[in-house]
């Protein structure tokens, strides 16, 4: 149940972002029945979150390791740069897939888009996710 919800606040926070920045575009595949659209929209989001979900736990945990002394130099500010390369990155693995997930630009469209999902997630997990207390 916990990875079913953190796949759809990753969904949630990928539509967030496509909706305000319009060089983030997200749609399902070529030959889509316009009667299944909405269907079909809804499916890409909850597929490309579980895809965003899995490079960011597989590729992420290697590039923060990585990026840990330029991130503790920037203050901080370099974790915007692996968090846009993630998201490029799931463009990329969308790439092989029948959906279209395209990030125009990296400066302006995936770092804006990489803010914006970290806090769309950030306040749906702070709202929706009920950790265990251990008491």
């Amino acid at each position: 149940m916990r990875f079913l919800l953190r796949v759809i606040i990753n969904a949630a926070a990928l539509w967030v972002a496509a909706w305000l920045i319009p060089g983030i575009e997200i749609s399902p595949g070529a030959g889509v029945d316009p009667q299944w659209t909405t269907a079909a929209t809804l499916g890409t989001y909850l597929f490309l979150g579980l895809v965003f979900g899995v490079v960011n736990a597989v590729l992420g945990a290697v590039l923060r390791v990585l990026s840990a002394p330029l991130t503790c130099l920037t203050l901080g500010l370099f974790a915007l740069v692996v968090n846009a390369a993630l998201l490029e990155a799931t463009a990329w693995v969308a790439g092989y897939f029948p959906v279209t997930f395209t990030v125009q630009t990296f400066f302006w469209d995936a770092v804006l888009g990489a803010i914006i999902v970290s806090i769309v997630s950030a306040l749906l997990n702070k709202v929706l996710v009920r950790e265990r207390r251990q008491d």
